[in-house]
């Protein structure tokens, strides 16, 4: 079983992107502190685009995705020039956040999984208790 968040295209390739700089920061000799500012930004954008879907409210879920938004663009400020690929990734980050952080917008789970039993298919308010062949 999976959550929400992880059916995401957005956090999967917010994933991917963590990976790519804990691999450019083991090769980086020094530089301790820009290491240590793309790390956390770099997190931050899976983790608040996790937290933010789990929101009730789009107010709230707006929110979490405008910061990893922020999160995003403040990592493609610290990105290796010579890395287009880590650029490109960002950029589509950046896009399908951009739209997941708009009005009116939302990203709702299929609630059939979570279903464990059958719902009564008419609209009445009695119990149908004959079975169906």
């Amino acid at each position: 079983m999976a959550f929400g968040h992880e059916k995401l295209d957005v956090y999967r390739a917010a994933i991917d992107y963590v990976g790519w700089a804990y691999r450019f920061c083991e090769t980086l000799a020094g530089h301790r502190n820009a290491k240590d500012q793309l790390l956390r930004a770099s997190q931050a954008i899976p983790l608040n685009i996790a937290e933010g879907n789990g929101k009730g409210t789009d107010g709230d879920r707006r929110r979490y995705f405008e910061s990893a938004r922020g999160s995003a663009l403040e990592c493609g400020a610290m990105t290796a020039e010579e890395n287009e690929k880590a650029k490109a990734l960002l950029d589509r980050i950046v896009a399908m956040l951009t739209k997941l952080g708009q009005r009116g917008y939302a990203v709702h789970e299929e609630t059939e999984e979570y279903r464990t039993k059958q719902t009564d298919p008419d609209t009445d308010t009695d119990p149908d208790t004959e079975r169906q062949p």
